[in-house]
């Protein structure tokens, strides 16, 4: 065994062995993979091998789609060696209106990035799967490029690949510790001796959180008991077979939640019953490793009987077998890639319910974001960074009992599931509930998305959703008045020391301000030049900064902080120190002023300023910033305050005419301005120059991460381009993201954000372009329906940013006074 490697993959799993396969193939030949047991113990072995493009978000599409790549071909091709790989394709059908809705989205996610996906009407299903009876099918989608593959020889072929290339594989060899020497690199203590290494990755899958407490880490995922059965022959595929009939498609019934897919002259049905069950929570027991659960066939004997309904030809065959073991689940389902959040090259592989069909992919994606020092495409919805202290031991197993539940659940845009909630609220909470407020989670945080007049709350929907009209009048309110609006889910830190002007003078494509009390926003780049993090940024001092960025990004942004930090620089996360409301609207500043003797008028407190001031006795740190285009402020302070200072805000404002608002009434807002979201519309993917940020960019006599990069795509043929767009009105759409941008039959663009702009009377949308769009006239597809799109070469609101910096309401009050 090596005593020494550049990488050591902890994990012999399908994810962990494409991980190192994936390293040797980019060259990285000094990396081995230690497995506590034999390959593709766990959970891989006794895997259904099921392989799909079907999903919700495009990084996670494309890593599924380059899994089934390998399967299918590309490992055979260079090792010999089979996969089992069947191209059968696969059917997921309906009853549901809303669910072909999802299926229509679906698709126009594969549409932008390359991948087929065909709408069927029952007739066209029952050509494909002669077998299915129809009674109540309305429609389904059909995946031709789909099918299955042999677990254990995908899994060894990769291995065989990984050894080609000069990787090193040790069995039976199980991690005791880890330590670090002096110069910062791993010691990896295992059953066989001590291994030095400068990266280490765990991709453990059933025994994650074991290798994550030796690391110093609480990874948020539960063990969940999956079964399959597999069936005797079936008279009807045995006849089929004697015809020369191709093999049948996969087909799943989500309304009933299960999946059946042929298996040899049977079949293999698998359940996902709604009444879930979490195992060894607190510890894999010392001696399992190639084990199965008893079968447990009364918890899902009554989803069974309705594939028989579905598919007759199921009743006709014994039992064979029944497979029941554990498969990994996270608070949303989603697998753990990529850095391990405070563990310097620490990184995470692991969390996936669905580890074979994605591990082809994800090991590709972690070694790109290994060797490249960047992720290769958006990583937000798989950064295991995405959970933090909040994500506790009653919270993951609450959620992961609920996305087992809901493994075949809708997704729907603007959904917000209820399991381990509320896990973090702000004084304010019970304020805001006898408010009306309809809370999301953000990060954990509670945080009002919008303020309902009733308690009936509006049926999730894929088109015009039911708080349509409750977030226009809030809108509609802040143009007019006055709103306050929670923003302390916000993620906020403080950068301090005697090295905090140099350090933030490299942060990213931005300069800081130059003076204390200013305000500007800085994006921290990624080695490629795409977006990392965007920061709002206040000087306070010369060497101390207060930044805040996006809820989600909280763990994230810490970590790039503190990478990024040398020596003389202090960062501290106040995230849960302090409170954030958002004052906004041509009387905000009549309102504030009622509540404080600071001078709030422009020449003493001008636009993006910031101040130390009292608010009702509280003292804030105020921020003359809007985000959603309005004369405002943001008031932060002291989260234990926070309570205090909402309250005396409300009740001020009843003589100014205010009224809370949420999020998706900002949301709407901040596009009628065409400002940019993290996380939505810009990621890693895209340049601050394709994201339309010239402004916001300064390179002359500056050196930051990404700079060079950035330039580089710029001055090539490759750049995209981020534009505003205002959308037909059809009075029934309302477009979200992961629309597909069309001229003529070519997709051209995708949107990343949408909403209606209320104060202007548009549907508006920002969308990513490619080189390959022309002046020609666009659409987007937003379901089922063409809407033409027109492209906006100003802000709809304000173009002149007249309100937020308080021109307008000057000009009132000159006149006003003669």
């Amino acid at each position: 065994m090596r005593t020494q490697a550049r990488v050591v993959v902890i994990g012999g799993g399908a994810m962990g062995v494409s991980l190192l396969y994936h390293l040797a193939k980019r060259g990285w030949s000094d990396v081995m993979l230690v497995e506590k047991t034999e390959l593709t113990a766990g959970s891989t072995w006794h895997a259904a091998g099921l392989c799909t493009h079907f999903a919700h978000n495009a990084t996670i599409m494309e890593m599924r789609a380059h899994s089934i790549r390998m399967y299918r071909e590309g490992l055979t091709a260079e090792t010999g060696l089979p996969t089992g790989f069947h191209a059968s394709g696969a059917l997921r059908v309906t009853r549901s209106e809303e669910r072909m809705n999802e299926f229509r989205h679906v698709q126009g996610i594969g549409d932008f990035v390359g991948h087929e996906f065909r709408i069927l009407t029952p007739q066209q299903l029952k050509e494909i799967y002669p077998l299915v009876e129809l009674d109540g099918i309305i429609g389904a989608i059909y995946e031709p490029n789909d099918g299955h593959v042999d677990p254990t020889l995908a899994t060894n072929a990769m291995a065989t690949a990984a050894r080609n290339l000069g990787a090193e594989i040790v069995r039976h060899n199980p991690v005791l510790s880890f330590g670090k020497n002096a110069a910062g690199e791993w010691l990896v203590e295992t059953a066989k001796g001590t291994i030095v290494a400068e990266h280490v990755v765990n991709a453990a899958g059933t025994w994650c959180r074991e290798i994550g407490q030796m690391m110093g880490l609480d990874l948020p995922v539960v063990p969940m008991l999956h079964q399959y059965v597999v069936t005797a022959e079936v008279p009807e595929i045995v006849a089929r077979i004697r015809a020369g009939e191709p093999e049948l498609p996969i087909i799943r019934d989500p309304e009933e939640s299960w999946y059946l897919r042929q298996e040899r002259d049977g079949y293999i049905v698998g359940p996902y019953e709604k009444t879930a069950h979490p195992w060894a929570v607190d510890g894999i027991p010392p001696a399992f490793g190639m084990e199965l659960m008893p079968p447990d066939l009364d918890s899902i004997e009554h989803i069974i009987a309705m594939a028989m309904e579905r598919v007759p030809a199921l009743a006709n065959a014994g039992i064979k077998t029944v497979v029941n073991g554990p498969i990994t689940f996270t608070p949303d389902a989603n697998p753990m890639v990529g850095p391990a959040f405070g563990v310097p090259n620490g990184w995470l592989l692991t969390g996936s319910s669905m580890g074979v069909m994605e591990g082809g992919g994800a090991g590709a994606f972690l070694a790109d974001w290994i060797v490249d020092a960047a992720p290769p495409r958006d990583a937000l919805a798989i950064d295991g960074r995405r959970f933090g202290n909040f994500a506790d031991r009653d919270y993951r197993i609450d959620k992961a009992v609920e996305c087992f539940g809901l493994q075949f659940g809708i997704h729907f845009p603007y959904e917000e599931r209820e399991a381990g909630r509320p896990r973090r609220a702000t004084p304010a909470y019970d304020q805001q509930q006898a408010e009306g407020a309809v809370f999301g989670a953000a990060y954990g945080w509670e945080r009002p998305n919008w303020f309902a007049k009733d308690d009936a709350a509006p049926d999730l929907t894929f088109r015009r959703p039911g708080w349509f009209e409750t977030v226009a009048a809030e809108c509609r309110n802040v143009r007019d008045n006055v709103g306050c609006v929670d923003l302390s889910a916000f993620s906020k830190f403080e950068v301090s020391g005697p090295g905090a002007a140099e350090f933030m003078a490299s942060l990213g494509s931005n300069r800081p301000p130059a003076r204390d009390g200013r305000i500007g926003l800085i994006h921290a780049l990624t080695s490629r030049g795409g977006v990392a993090s965007e920061f709002t940024v206040t000087r306070l001092a010369e060497d101390r900064y207060y930044l805040t960025s996006a809820a989600f990004a909280e763990r994230h942004d810490e970590d790039l902080l503190r990478s990024r930090a040398g020596a003389g620089v202090t960062i501290e996360n106040l995230t849960e120190k302090r409170g954030i409301l958002g004052v906004m609207g041509p009387k905000s500043r009549d309102l504030l002023q009622a509540l404080t003797d600071a001078d709030l008028w422009n020449v003493a407190f001008p636009w993006l300023a910031a101040q130390q001031i009292t608010v009702a006795f509280v003292p804030v740190l105020a921020l003359r910033v809007s985000y959603v285009g309005e004369l405002g402020w943001e008031l932060h302070a002291d989260l234990d305050r926070f309570g205090d200072l909402y309250r005396a805000v409300s009740e001020a404002g009843k003589s100014f005419g205010l009224a809370p608002f949420g999020i998706y009434a900002v949301n709407a807002m901040r596009l009628e301005k065409g400002y940019r979201g993290w996380g939505a519309d810009l990621t890693t993917e895209r340049t601050p120059l394709e994201s339309g940020l010239e402004a916001l960019v300064r390179t002359e006599g500056r050196s930051f991460i990404g700079r060079e990069a950035m330039l580089e795509r710029a001055a090539s043929e490759k750049s995209w381009r981020m534009a505003l767009f205002s959308v037909e009105e059809d009075g029934v759409s309302l477009p979200f993201y992961n629309h597909t941008v069309w001229q003529g039959d070519q997709a051209v663009g995708v949107v990343t954000s949408g909403a209606y702009g209320f104060r202007t009377g548009k549907p508006l949308v920002l969308a990513y372009l490619t080189p390959k769009a022309t002046a020609a006239p666009m659409h987007i597809r937003v379901i089922d329906r063409d809407l033409a799109i027109t492209e906006l070469k100003a802000a709809p609101y304000d173009p002149e940013n007249l309100k937020p910096r308080g021109i307008e309401a000057a000009v009132q009050q000159i006149k006003k006074v003669g």
